[in-house]
């Protein structure tokens, strides 16, 4: 046993030694090392709620009025940035300076349909109502990262 907890011990020590690489002081440090990344992600509010999103992404959220078919949206609710090894949050979101991402609405459709069964016993009441929940869908664009000023 005690042998075991020298080699866990070991490999513990081992572990921490891979992980450590340099982490960025600033936040266009940060954005230098996001940028130097292959892939990126973000992280947003789009219709009350928080969505992982990736360049490329097919997104379907509720209803959005006042939106046509073809119309680009800017996502300006964007909580985190990141990319496989670095991660740059908001406090509580990013600035659209840091980081720019556009929506493409691709349709407006339905559900499916959903029943909705009320009924009042011993009095003979019973009604059945039916509806389709109404959806847009966007596709994600690319994730921009604007060059900071030199």
């Amino acid at each position: 046993m005690a042998s075991f907890m020298r080699w866990s011990s070991t490999l513990r020590v081992a572990c921490r030694s891979l992980n450590t690489q340099a982490t960025p002081s600033s936040t266009p440090s940060a954005l230098e090392l996001i940028r130097s990344q292959p892939s990126h992600y973000i992280i947003a509010y789009i219709g009350g709620k928080q969505h992982i999103l990736s360049p490329r992404d097919l997104l379907t959220v509720p209803r959005i009025r006042d939106v046509k078919v073809g119309d680009v949206l800017l996502l300006d609710h964007v909580q985190e940035l990141g990319s496989r090894e670095y991660t740059l949050r908001g406090n509580p979101t990013l600035p659209t300076s840091t980081v720019k991402v556009e929506a493409t609405v691709l349709e407006h459709t339905k559900g499916k349909m959903e029943y909705i069964f009320k009924k009042k016993r011993r009095k003979g009441y019973q009604k059945t109502i039916t509806h389709k929940q109404p959806y847009t869908r966007l596709r994600i664009g690319s994730i921009e990262l604007p060059a900071t000023p030199s």
